[in-house]
């Protein structure tokens, strides 16, 4: 590392502290509650109902399917039991494949997992960092045949079930062509839209191009409730399976407790529910806060080495992450040593999935892009400024 980047990462700690008006401890990303979140959780408190029955739950799944444009939303404890009973639905299980990519967090694959299946992991592209439609199409046109509607792995026999990319740190990936190559390839199409929550594409809500979207509201994400995620779908029979399996397979009853199939407490605890409807309320002022803090890097980061990752071409991103990618691994380490030790919370992306011990075995193509990403992009600061 040379004097000139040094003199950097000097300027990037100087920069961050003054967009934060802070000269102490600044983290990636912290909530802000700066609504009714303290009313509406009194409201749930004094009515005695703090856990999955309560008002707050079937209004926060009204709103937050009204804001993404979708029919139906499934309220569920976090986003990887989202991920996880859409994987359910989707037919997922022991004698399934399931393409994801290997630049995601680990929610995604253990939600595959759950289900006694195998991910195949499919390279991303380097404009959104999400899923490459190219690379899907080349893999599935290699390695697989269609045989009575199902697509079926040449390798190991396996149906190839399901498709979930994700929108990598808010930004979406081109999930109009993902989904037309899922379309003819018979593949159920899940987006993993934990981290995009208020970012569209196409002037469309990411999660609601797939048969099913997840999306997460754990502390660190631009809305949160400390947990919690949901379900977004427009198909009714999808969504009334969802919902069962997420409220432990109860059939609905007065008294008795019956239940038809093995199902799971997945069911979002309405004390979650009222801070969502209060964080809901706010999120598109904090997507107006966090894009205008993506401006702010961005004008900055053109004097710099360091380049800023721009929201992809089609987009609105909600901005939730904030990536600068650099030269290489060596510049990427002395950045992120720097920044840590002066109180600027940044980090790398996460360690590949298919560098996990866990997935190192499974199926995947040529990741090129995924491990040039991994080798020089940081997450900066992104919260909102108050």
């Amino acid at each position: 590392m040379n004097k000139n980047s040094d003199n950097q990462n000097s300027a990037v700690i100087n920069f961050i502290k003054s967009v934060y008006n802070k000269d102490q401890f600044i983290p990636l990303h912290e909530p802000r509650f700066l609504g009714n979140e303290k009313k509406y959780l009194n409201e749930c408190i004094d009515s005695t109902f703090v856990s999955s029955a309560g008002k707050f739950v079937e209004d926060f799944e009204e709103k937050i399917a009204k804001y993404a444009g979708a029919k139906y939303a499934i309220a569920t404890s976090s986003g990887t039991s989202a991920l996880h009973i859409s994987m359910i639905v989707a037919g997922v299980d022991k004698d399934s494949e399931v393409i994801t990519q290997p630049l995601t967090f680990v929610a995604t694959c253990n939600a595959i997992s759950y289900c006694n299946a195998k991910p195949i992991f499919v390279d991303v592209e380097k404009d959104t960092m999400g899923l490459s439609p190219f690379a899907l199409k080349a893999f599935l046109e290699n390695n697989t045949t269609i045989k009575n509607k199902q697509c079926i792995n040449n390798k190991t026999s396996k149906v190839v079930k399901a498709c979930v990319p994700m929108h990598t740190y808010g930004h979406p990936c081109k999930i109009d062509k993902i989904k037309k190559i899922c379309d003819e390839h018979y593949i159920f199409l899940i987006e993993d839209a934990a981290e995009s929550v208020g970012t569209l594409y196409k002037n469309r809500h990411t999660g609601t191009f797939g048969q099913l979207g997840a999306m997460s509201f754990n502390g660190n994400k631009i809305i949160t409730a400390g947990g919690g995620g949901c379900i977004v779908t427009d198909d009714k029979t999808l969504a009334e399976k969802a919902k069962h399996l997420s409220t432990t397979a109860k059939v609905p009853h007065k008294w008795d407790f019956n239940h038809d199939i093995v199902g799971y407490n997945y069911r979002m605890p309405n004390l979650n529910a009222a801070l969502l409807v209060a964080q809901l309320e706010k999120l598109n002022d904090f997507i107006i806060n966090k894009r205008n803090l993506a401006n702010k890097y961005e004008v900055f980061f053109k004097s710099m080495n360091y380049n800023f990752f721009k929201e992809p071409k089609d987009s609105k991103s909600n901005y939730w992450l904030n990536s600068i990618i650099l030269e290489n691994k060596n510049q990427l380490d002395k950045f992120l040593e720097e920044t840590n030790s002066k109180g600027i919370m940044t980090r790398p992306v996460w360690t590949l999935m298919n560098k996990l011990p866990m997935f190192k075995d499974v199926q995947f193509n040529d990741l090129k892009n995924s491990n040039w990403l991994a080798e020089r992009v940081a997450n900066i600061p992104s919260s909102v400024r108050v």
